[in-house]
């Protein structure tokens, strides 16, 4: 399976033939040019990664941390960590960038390069395509022997000190969540999340149940935290007295929730249940991107705020965000991207902000999630087979739809009679995404089948998967 290339790095299975599979050699050109760039601009810079924990992390992250030691950076090794931990980890010491080895909600074949830069975001476009074209010309520069980088493993502290951060924020009501004595069930997937969310909810004075939290990298179930993978979290809802169920992925940047009775909020309402606390106490605009909920615009606009939607990826969400001074945004991925402690999607301070929420509204999980705009979301992945263009599949649709208002940003967003859809070709996987928004179940369904009846006429070589 060929390599997936974007502005957050490389990611692919591993092993197989060099630029197919992620293989020692990708992981070294990769990580080489990217050692290029960074020294381009500073000749001795100090470079901070970390890694979930799937069993190939391991074999990546020493090959990560040689060959930047063999260009002459110095390499800080957080072992296992979050990607937004090593993200602030970048920017609090300084450093000059990072690496997550993460392949964060793929499967556990799976393994990526996540390239961060000084201020622990991920790099912009231009970056990605000067770094890919170093990668590309093969031509590495190796330092002599007295000019090696040095290699610091710090496992120790950094999740302690993010945890730390957070509970110095403001909108963090510490005091409050204790009063509450809640009760929580936490699936981490058997990654690094459970190594954090327990730290986490122990420092606020949260019962933790743990399902899944041992951290072995095994995947216990596919680790992409959608409601159909979450079937043991919302058992133990349902057979407990808790006050609400979180799921989080491997890298721990996406956080879904559940509430007391084990009915799933849909990981578009993560985001919406956080920025409504912050824009309570902290009006102003917010940004997510053109595959996220409605809900988020709906929310905004009831507190005087104005809503933009940008591209899918964090890096153009962050970079939306900067350019409108948002409070909040994210992804409706489950992603939540709060500015007072750093602009990257951070499943720890979803949970904080939340919690907070909770704990002053005086509501349960049930009754908070009913108070915002009931719309449905229906998500569908598009095999393609190699002969398929994804972009002839996007004119098609287009042309299909020329009479209904249109957005290009990026692939195509379509409004329609009682919601709208968004097709475009996936960032972190080889397939195009379909993503609808309707009022009512039905009408998302329906939405959904009237745009995969008119691809299927087209390309009936194309697989439709959930």
């Amino acid at each position: 399976m060929a390599l997936i290339k974007s502005i957050s790095g490389i990611r692919g299975t591993i092993g197989g033939e060099i630029g197919e599979g992620l293989t020692p050699i990708d992981v070294v050109y990769m990580t080489a040019a990217y050692g290029q760039y960074i020294t381009a601009a500073c000749p001795a810079p100090t470079i901070v990664i970390g890694r979930d924990a799937r069993p190939s992390g391991v074999m990546i992250s020493q090959l990560v941390a040689a060959t930047l030691q063999s260009i002459g950076i110095q390499v800080l090794d957080l072992g296992l960590s979050t990607t937004p931990t090593v993200a602030l980890a970048v920017s609090q010491l300084a450093a000059q960038g990072g690496i997550v080895i993460t392949a964060s909600h793929n499967p556990g074949e799976w393994n990526a390069l996540k390239l961060l830069n000084k201020d622990g975001e991920y790099i912009d476009a231009a970056a990605a395509a000067d770094i890919f074209s170093l990668a590309a010309a093969g031509k590495p520069a190796f330092v002599t022997a007295n000019q090696i980088g040095s290699y610091l493993l710090r496992e120790d502290g950094y999740i302690a000190q993010h945890i730390q951060d957070i509970l110095s924020l403001p909108l963090v009501q510490r005091q409050a969540i204790q009063g509450r004595q809640f009760k929580v069930v936490v699936d981490a997937v058997n990654s690094t999340g459970g190594i954090a969310v327990p730290l986490l909810l122990q420092a606020l004075g949260v019962a933790c149940t743990p399902v899944f939290c041992e951290v072995t990298g095994i995947f216990p179930h596919p680790p992409e935290p959608t409601t159909a993978h979450l079937g043991v979290l919302q058992a133990t809802l349902q057979q407990g007295s808790y006050d609400l169920g979180i799921a989080v992925d491997p890298d721990v940047d996406r956080l879904v929730i559940f509430d007391e009775h084990g009915e799933p909020w849909g990981e578009e309402y993560t985001l919406v249940g956080v920025a409504d606390y912050v824009l309570q106490h902290s009006p102003g605009n917010t940004v997510s991107n053109l595959s996220s909920s409605s809900a988020l615009a709906h929310i905004t606009q009831a507190y005087g705020g104005i809503y933009t939607a940008s591209p899918v990826g964090e890096m153009h969400v962050v970079s939306q965000m900067k350019a409108t001074d948002a409070v909040i945004g994210g992804e409706g991925n489950g992603g939540v991207i709060y500015p007072p402690l750093h602009y990257g999607r951070d499943a720890l301070v979803g949970i904080a902000l939340l919690l907070s929420h909770l704990a002053t509204c005086d509501k349960t999980a049930s009754q908070l999630r009913r108070g915002y705009p009931n719309t449905v979301m229906c998500k569908k992945k598009l095999q393609l087979s190699s002969d398929i263009d994804p972009t002839a599949v996007i004119a098609w649709v287009q042309d299909s739809y020329r009479h209904f208002s249109a957005n290009t940003l990026e692939g195509l967003r379509v409004t329609v009679e009682g919601g709208w859809f968004h097709l475009r070709t996936s960032n972190t996987e080889p397939i195009m995404r379909l993503c609808v928004e309707g009022d009512t179940q039905q009408q998302a369904d329906e939405i959904a089948s009237a745009v995969l009846q008119r691809v299927k006429d087209r390309f009936p070589t194309i697989n439709i998967g959930s």
